[in-house]
Formats: structure tokens, sequence, C-alpha cells
């Protein structure tokens, strides 16, 4: 009998994304991947609503995604729709869900920051192969995940404040950027950090893993330099000193970065340095999953 297939969609402060797949040998098999660049922590107001460019831009999508259900023949049923540190912020957050039932007619589920670092670690563990006790970092537009875990066994889990859009909006909105902004960038990651700082360092890692746009943006751009994939201290002081040294915001000249990367590239390279120093990091891999793998996962277990 052949495996229906199900719908993982993720509302980001950045990005969103809809995976759909069928199972196969009890997992997930990913048959299409649809993204778009929404940043709708971009559209946050000063009296916490979200404006109505950035609602529009994240209905639009919505309305593609529904057309992509019905080319990809998936039931409302098989859909899980997850949303995440915007719509947990927004004061109006009942009429962007209102509204994207016109388009799309499922209900989207505003998970807490909590729900959100469990489903990443679950996608990470489901999706990346080792061993032994792992920090998971997941850097998103306007939040940032912790976990720690040994298989199974999650030792810790957070969700913070801080994200590459809205580091973005605060410290790289004018040209040229400037070592201060970066140095500020760090001060907030301390400051966001807090007590958590001491508890990651207490319980320790083997090995960091990295999820999300920030960290395969560069990892991206060190693939397109044919360099090791694997994010290290000086990997990002050299991105900082390229970032500095650009002549325009577009940062064009900085090769392998891919211009749909470049507009919250400086935010995201300074939230990792930063996490990189406070936290002596001295490597960080790529994930092969998080969030959306997370959610996936679930849907497999319940289309069984």
């Amino acid at each position: 009998m052949t495996s229906p297939s199900y719908a993982a969609i993720t509302l980001g402060s950045n990005s969103f994304n809809m995976m759909v797949a069928k199972t196969v040998s009890h997992h997930p098999k990913i048959v299409a991947k649809y993204k778009r660049k929404v940043r709708l922590a971009e559209g946050i107001e000063a009296d916490g609503s979200l404006n109505p460019s950035a609602m529009t831009r994240g209905i639009d999508c919505l309305a593609m995604f529904s057309d992509m259900l019905t080319k990809e023949g998936v039931s409302a049923d098989n859909v899980e729709i997850i949303a995440t540190a915007t719509l947990r912020k927004i004061s109006n957050a009942d009429d962007f869900c209102q509204q994207a039932l016109t388009v799309l007619p499922h209900p989207i589920r505003i998970i807490s920051g909590i729900e959100e670092a469990q489903l990443i670690y679950q996608g990470m563990a489901a999706t990346t192969e080792g061993s032994g006790r792992r920090l998971v970092i997941d850097i998103g537009g306007a939040s940032t995940e912790f976990i720690i875990g040994d298989g199974d066994n999650i030792l810790l889990k957070t969700s913070l404040a801080m994200g590459c859009v809205t580091f973005n909006n605060r410290f790289f909105n004018q040209f040229p950027f400037q070592t201060l902004d970066f140095d500020q960038v760090k001060n907030s990651v301390k400051t966001a950090l807090g007590e958590y700082e001491q508890q990651l360092m207490h319980l320790g890692w083997h090995s960091v893993v990295g999820a999300s746009g920030s960290v395969q943006s560069v990892v991206e751009l060190l693939n397109a330099r044919r360099e090791s994939t694997v994010i290290s201290l000086d990997v990002l002081l050299t991105l900082k000193q390229e970032i500095l040294s650009q002549d325009s915001a577009s940062m064009l000249d900085i090769v392998g970065l891919k211009p749909e990367r470049a507009p919250t590239f400086a935010a995201g390279v300074a939230i990792l340095l930063a996490l990189f120093e406070l936290l002596n990091i001295e490597k960080l891999y790529l994930s092969g999953g998080a969030l959306r793998e997370g959610v996936l996962h679930q849907l497999a277990q319940r289309t069984l």
C-alpha cells in the first residue's frame, strides 16, 4: 500500500518553508520542497504589530503553498502548519491567521520556543549522523534555539530572543558596517544568553551542530569556495573582515555569497562569531535537518 503524501509547513521569521513527503521504511522520504524568503520579522512595528506589507508577503506565500499542495496531491488532513517567533510575538497574530485561512484552509499552530527547540532537536537527531553529547544551535530570523542532548535524552532546551532579521534591523541598518556593530551584537548575545551561558558551559558537549539559514549561508559560501564546510572561529573572523571591507551593502564582492542570503548575512555571522567567542566553540557542523524535519517525523508517525 502506498503511503499518503503529507506536508510540513513552517512559518519562520525569515523564511516560509514547505516539505512534502511520503513514508518509506517507516521514515519520511521528501518528494518536494518549497521555500520563500518572506522576512516576516522585518515588518514588526514599534507598537508590536505586523505591518500590512509583511502580512501580504506572508499570505501570498501561503497562497502559493496552497497551490503546490493541490499539485502534490496532499489532503488537508495530512498538513501541519507551524509558526514560530514572529507570530508568537506580534499583537495581530490572530488577524494573520484569519487571513491565512482564506488562502490555505488549515489552522496555523503557533508553538512556544520550547516546543520549537524540541522539534529542532528531533529533526536534527533524525537526519544527522553522530553520537555523544551535542549542542544544537538554530539561529532563526527572530529567535535562536539552544539544545543539549545525548541520543534521545534532551538535557537542556531554550529559545532566546535574538535572530538574524531582528539583529540586522538593530545593528546593521546603516552602511558602511563597522567593528562597533559586531561588538554591539556580542554584547546583546551575552545579555540574551544570561544564565544559560553558564548552564551550557557546565553541561558541555562533544560536538556542536548548527541549523537553519545563518549556518547554511556560511556553509554554502564555503562550498562555493571549495573549502572545508566545518565552521571555525578563523572562518568567521575572515568573513567579518570581508563584510567590513565591502563597498556596498549588497556585499556582492563576497565570493560564494548567494544574493538572497546577503540581506541578513552580516547579522548571522556576527551572532555566530559572538557565540563562538562566548561559549568557546571550536568547530560547528551543519545539521542535516531541524524544525521542519522534526514536524515531518511527527506527521510520519501520524500517517502510519
